[in-house]
C-alpha cells in the first residue's frame, strides 16, 4: 500500500476532479505493477495497473488507496476490469463516500468472490486525499488558505507594499497549490492593489504537460482590465459561495489574498487548511498588514486549535501547514459525479 500511495501522489496534479488514487499489483510469482489514476477520461489506477500486468493479473493482489467505482464514466466500472482480470484478492485504503460508490465497489468485488480487506494505511490516504474526500462528504470545497509574512506575522508594510516578503523557492511552491486547486480566490482589494494574474507558472504534471488552469474567482467587482479577466465575480455570504463552488465540481478552492477575505474565512470556521510561508525577516512594529484582518477573539479560551501537519524548509523561508476538522457542515444535496 506504501507503493500505492508514492503512485497516488503522481497524479495530484492529472487526475483532478477525479481522485488521485495509486494502485500495486503483486502477482502471484511475486511481480510487482504500479499505476495511478490519469486524466480524466482515461485510466482510473486500477485499470491503469491490470493493464500493465496483462494476463500476470490472473490470481494476483491488487492494493488500491481508494475503493475502485462500480458505475459507468468516462470510463467503464473499475470492479468489472478486477473481476475480468482474474484479480483474487484486493486490499483498500479507504472507502470512496461518492454516491455512486459508497461501498458499491466493495460489494460487487465480494459478490464475486474475491477477497476484499479495507483500512489499511487509512490515515495516510484520508490525509492524501483530504479535498476530495471533503468535497464528498460536505458538498463544499476543500478550504487552503495561503498565507506569506515575516515572523512577526506581517504581510504587507504600512504602505501597502508587499512583493517579495518570501524567496524564489517559497513562491515556486505557492504555484504547487495553485496547480492542485480548482480554483483561486481574491478579494476585490487585492486585485484593485496588486493586479494579480492568478495563473499558474513553472509548474509541470507528472506526465511533462502543463496542469489546467485553476478557476479564478473575484470576491466582489474585478476591475475592467484587471489581468485576473476572465474571472467570476461572486458576493454574498461564504457559505453560499462555497455550496455553489461545490455544486459547480470545485474540490479545492485556494484563498490567496488578502487579509480581509482571509479573516472573514477564518473567522467563520470555513478554512479546512492554513498554508503559512514565514520569512526570516521582521517589520519591527506593528503598524503593517496582519495575518488576518477584522476582530479576533475576545478571550485565550475562543482560541481556534488545529494540529501543525507539515513543516518544510524552502530556504530562506519555511512552510507551515496546519490542518483543522470541518464541523456543522451539511452533508451534500447535489452530488457531483465523477468524471
Amino acid at each position: 500500500m506504501a507503493a500505492a500511495i508514492e503512485a497516488a501522489s503522481t497524479s495530484r496534479l492529472l487526475a483532478p476532479p477525479n481522485p488521485w488514487v495509486g494502485a500495486t499489483l503483486v502477482t502471484a510469482d511475486g511481480a510487482v505493477f504500479t499505476g495511478s489514476t490519469q486524466r480524466p477520461g482515461s485510466n482510473h489506477a486500477e485499470r491503469q495497473v491490470l493493464d500493465e500486468a496483462g494476463a500476470a493479473a490472473s490470481g494476483a493482489t491488487l492494493f488500491t488507496t481508494l475503493e475502485p467505482c462500480d458505475h459507468t464514466g468516462r470510463t467503464g466500472p473499475c470492479t468489472e476490469a478486477i473481476i475480468e482480470a482474474g484479480v483474487a484478492r484486493v486490499v483498500i485504503g479507504v472507502l470512496d463516500p461518492d454516491v455512486n460508490v459508497a461501498g458499491q465497489g466493495v460489494a460487487r468485488l465480494v459478490a464475486a468472490g474475491i477477497t476484499t480487506e479495507v483500512g489499511i494505511e487509512a490515515d495516510a490516504i484520508e490525509e492524501q486525499l483530504a479535498p476530495y474526500l471533503h468535497h464528498r462528504r460536505t458538498g463544499r470545497p476543500y478550504v487552503v488558505v495561503k498565507l506569506a509574512a515575516t515572523l512577526d506575522g506581517r504581510t504587507a508594510a504600512a504602505d501597502g507594499t508587499s512583493q517579495w516578503i518570501t524567496g524564489d523557492a517559497a513562491r515556486a511552491d505557492a504555484h504547487v497549490i495553485r496547480a492542485q486547486s480548482d480554483a483561486i480566490l481574491a478579494g476585490a482589494g487585492t486585485v484593485r492593489a496588486d493586479d494579480p494574474a492568478l495563473t499558474v507558472r513553472g509548474v509541470l504534471a507528472s506526465d511533462g504537460e502543463a496542469p489546467r488552469e485553476p478557476v479564478r474567482i473575484v470576491l466582489g467587482t474585478a476591475p475592467e482590465g484587471a489581468k485576473i479577466h476572465p474571472c467570476l465575480e461572486m458576493s454574498g455570504d461564504l457559505e453560499t459561495i462555497l455550496d455553489q463552488l461545490g455544486s459547480d465540481g470545485i474540490v479545492q478552492l485556494m484563498v490567496e489574498g488578502g487579509a480581509m477575505v482571509a479573516g472573514a474565512f477564518h473567522r467563520a470556521g470555513l478554512v479546512d487548511r492554513y498554508v503559512v510561508y514565514f520569512a526570516p525577516a521582521l517589520m519591527g512594529g506593528n503598524d503593517g498588514t496582519p495575518l488576518f484582518n477584522g476582530p479576533g477573539i475576545a478571550s485565550i479560551g475562543d482560541l481556534t486549535r488545529g494540529r501543525i501537519v507539515a513543516v518544510t524548509h524552502l530556504d530562506p523561508d519555511l512552510r507551515i501547514d496546519i490542518s483543522f476538522s470541518a464541523t456543522n457542515i451539511p452533508a451534500p444535496n447535489n452530488p457531483v459525479p465523477k468524471a
